[in-house]
């Protein structure tokens, strides 16, 4: 850069050129206070040159986009992409081809504006016989249809450039060195073009000699952002800086920065990322996702969670009632679900999403959006928020650019929510955050072929492996290689030698360190680029050892947990509490005498546990019905059985669709139920009795309660105690072959006073067949259980120890695993 301006100097002079009538025009923005730095380095008084990138040289003129221009601002070409599409008699298809339009026309546009306005015209001429070409296959119909909209929307955009190719220009310049980067915009070229003498270009791409090179081979991408953080924090504490970081890997470019961020390196960010990937933008779409009219329970919780004016303690009140409820959809929650206290939150909840529900205009949604985040209390931290003010503006739901789109007749259109929030979701896909550099930085992040004429001392480039850093990029959109060659855009040829170029360039810094992984996220081995390969077989490289520094860790075995419960006494005992204890004294610690629960999930989907808690349901209610108004064996109990079912199903809001392929085995579970009640009614003489009864006895010092599922009273006086399982016969097998392992009736037994009496799991299958399986040995179990009890509850309060057994099935899906670091054990 040094030598550039000294050329330029001599340049001016030469043409007796004065400063203020000279333009150096540099390929990009990031170099202009580079090249002033330089110039003032130079020559340290008088006037300098205006430096300009064409960007900051056409917005001099104020220019403003017409109505339907291509602005280059995504929310607003959406909706400009949906006009040109009715206007094509596409409308119908605009959801789905609006982006892909933008998208093109803005590949075109780049063209476009090289082109002076009055020959735009003959442009579009030649480019609707190339448009025409290569795309007329039927199944081609609808790339065919958006090539030809996004290049007449092209071809009739004004552009900011055009102040630039004005006649006049000429009079007021004497000179314009234009300093070619990697690739000369077209209107670049055009100016050259109209300038004649007065334009001279001076290339930045000088050969230079080669850095010192190395190579890092990781395993892994996360080792691959380890050793790049190492290579750069190396070159920090060497005092090689400012360093460059290429940004080839958007992903592993994050990972390298929040570890570079915490070791407090200063940064400078050029590439930033997706403003939909900010927490502000995510603040704003969770309005959004949560009030549709089927959103989630768990969406508009999660919304009221980031909700400054949803009380916190409130919302994790109303959470725990959602999901101890089951509460799938959030229309499907009542009031009687949840606690006095919590009323409040839920009328305001559903306040907010009725206000974004109806269909309107653009303008009005804006306002609404705006409305509802103000109440909600999101808005004064988008406001303060670097990232929320972006959002802000890229929404258009700041004042001055809410009335400025109101204004534009594509903004006229009734959207939807799903609409809307189908367009603020792309609004902000394509809007990138930058956020505020360091004053002093000591690492800069950037694409690597924007290392043209800037001064590093070092180089760290993460991700060259044959996947990210391809030798032969693909050329973006939906052009065929002779329509980009007719149309004027970068064909492959260019974007490869282009890339050649910037790698060239990039090798030149004085320090350069390359880094790849030899395997993917799923183990898929990965090969160099063909760009370090060649590097390697010309032996200009040499292999990096391990940049990341060596720790001395001390060894901290693991030790299995020893807690000791006597100072937390159970004033009451569960079946299923005990069969903790007996299974893993450590998950009794843990999840009853602590009280440690995991938060429920509130499923998406309905599986076979909710069929079964269904089912409990649904037999209670038939069972209490049928003695109520006793129905004979027959259509009758089939009839009532269908009534239960049916009222259970709306009473526990279940979704049609989603309840499908339960109902779908319904009838064949209903049969085989009622033929096994037929025959249990006649063989026992039984007569039902309770259905999911409460039920407790005080033992000792603790009392015994449970649940069970029904008790029938046999013909001979006895209680039968029955439990519904929709296991596999086997499985209810398997639990009564062994008496005193068989925890569950046997401590049911125990619930009740009868001296003597049977119990059985009820087998209801899903092919059609009911089945008892008896334990018949319960008294036995009971009275074993009683003494079992009373001497381990014993142990317990006297101080023995509650060890994690770490054994059989109780693990694998053990909610106090975690807790008792079972898989760390040393």
């Amino acid at each position: 850069m040094r030598a550039l301006m000294s050329r330029v100097r001599e340049l001016m002079a030469a043409r007796c050129a004065h400063p203020a009538r000279t333009i150096v025009l540099l390929p990009y923005f990031q170099l202009l206070p580079v090249a002033r730095g330089f110039w003032a380095e130079q020559v340290p008084s008088g006037f300098s040159p205006r430096f300009e990138t064409t960007q900051s040289w056409a917005g001099e003129a104020g220019f403003e986009h017409g109505a339907n221009d291509i602005s280059f601002d995504r929310g607003r070409d959406l909706l400009t992409a949906r006009t040109w599409l009715e206007h094509a008699g596409l409308g119908a298809r605009a959801d789905l081809l609006a982006a892909r339009v933008v998208e093109a026309a803005s590949q075109l546009a780049e063209v476009a504006a090289g082109v002076p306005a009055e020959q735009r015209a003959a442009w579009a001429d030649e480019a609707r016989a190339a448009v025409a070409s290569g795309l007329d296959a039927q199944v081609l119909q609808l790339e065919a249809a958006v090539a030809r909209v996004a290049l007449e929307w092209a071809a009739a955009s004004s552009y900011a450039g055009d102040a630039l190719l004005a006649p006049s220009l000429s009079d007021d310049i004497d000179l314009l060195v234009v300093v070619e980067g990697l690739r000369n915009e077209p209107l670049v070229e055009t100016l050259k073009s109209r300038l004649g003498v007065k334009a001279v270009s001076l290339p930045l791409d000088i050969p230079g000699d080669a850095g010192e090179v190395s190579v890092y081979e990781a395993a892994d991408p996360a080792t691959e952002a380890e050793m790049a953080a190492a290579c750069v924090l190396r070159h920090v504490d060497a005092g090689r800086m400012p360093v460059a970081l290429a940004a080839i890997d958007r992903v592993l470019t994050r990972r390298v920065r929040a570890m570079l961020d915490a070791r407090k390196v200063a940064i400078r960010d050029e590439t930033g990322w997706k403003l939909s990937t900010t927490r502000a933008a995510a603040d704003v779409m969770l309005a959004l996702r949560g009030s549709a009219w089927n959103a989630s329970a768990d969406s508009v919780i999660d919304w009221l969670k980031n909700a400054p004016d949803a009380p916190s303690w409130t919302v994790l009140a109303l959470e725990r009632r959602v999901r101890r409820a089951g509460v799938r959809e959030w229309r499907t929650l009542r009031r009687e679900d949840l606690a006095d206290g919590q009323h409040e939150l839920l009328d305001k909840a559903n306040r907010w999403r009725e206000e974004l529900q109806a269909v309107r205009l653009l303008p009005q949604w804006l306002a609404s959006l705006r409305a509802v985040l103000q109440s909600a209390g999101q808005w004064p931290g988008l406001e303060r928020d670097a990232a929320g003010a972006k959002v802000l503006v890229a929404l258009y739901l700041d004042e001055e650019a809410h009335g400025e789109l109101g204004e534009l007749p594509q903004a006229r259109r009734r959207f939807s929510l799903a609409e809307f929030t189908a367009w603020a979701n792309e609004a902000l896909e394509a809007a990138s955050f930058v956020p505020e550099p360091s004053q002093e930085e000591q690492v800069v992040i950037l694409p690597f072929n924007q290392l043209l004429g800037r001064p590093f001392a070092a180089l760290v480039m993460a991700g060259c492996d044959e996947v990210r850093l391809p030798p032969s990029p693909e050329p973006p959109g939906l052009w065929t290689a002779a329509q980009r060659e007719r149309l004027g855009l970068p064909s492959r040829e260019t974007l490869e030698a282009e890339l050649r170029a910037g790698w060239r360039h990039a090798l030149q810094t004085p320090t350069c360190d390359l880094l790849l992984r030899r395997s993917d996220e799923s183990g898929e081995p990965l090969l160099p680029s063909a760009l370090v390969q060649v590097l390697q077989l010309e032996g200009r490289v040499r292999p990096g050892l391990d940049p990341r520094e060596e720790r001395e860790l001390e060894t901290l075995p693991t030790p299995k947990p020893l807690p000791v419960g006597r100072l937390l006494p159970l004033p009451q005992l569960s079946a299923s509490a005990y069969e903790d204890l007996r299974r893993c004294p450590y998950r009794f610690f843990a999840l009853r005498q602590l009280g440690l629960q995991e938060a429920d999930e509130i499923d998406t989907e309905l599986d076979k546990r909710d069929f079964g808690n269904w089912l409990h349901q649904v037999l209670r209610a038939f069972h209490e019905s049928l003695a109520a108004s006793w129905e004979p064996h027959g259509p009758a109990r089939t009839r009532l059985l269908d009534i239960t079912a049916d009222e259970v199903t709306r009473a526990q809001r279940f979704d049609e669709g989603e309840f499908l392929p339960f109902a779908a085995a319904w009838p064949q579970v209903r049969d085989g139920y009622l033929t096994w009640l037929q025959a249990h009614e006649a063989k026992e003489g039984a007569v039902f009795q309770k259905a999911e009864s409460e039920h407790e006895i005080q033992l000792g010092d603790i009392k015994l309660v449970g649940r069970i599922d029904r008790i029938d009273r046999l013909a001979d006086g006895r209680a039968m105690v029955m439990d519904y399982k929709t296991e596999a016969r086997a499985t209810s097998a398997d639990r009564v072959k062994q008496p005193v392992e068989d925890t569950q009736l046997a401590f049911y037994a125990t619930l009740l006073h009868d001296d003597t009496l049977r119990a059985a799991y009820i087998n209801v299958g899903e092919r059609g067949k009911t089945e008892t399986v008896e334990q018949v040995h319960v008294v036995e179990a009971r009275d074993l259980l009683v003494q079992g009890i009373l001497d381990e509850l014993a142990r317990v309060s006297s101080g023995e120890t509650l060890p994690a057994l770490g054994e059989g099935k109780a693990c694998d899906f053990c909610a106090a695993r975690g807790l008792c670091r079972r898989d760390f054990w040393s």
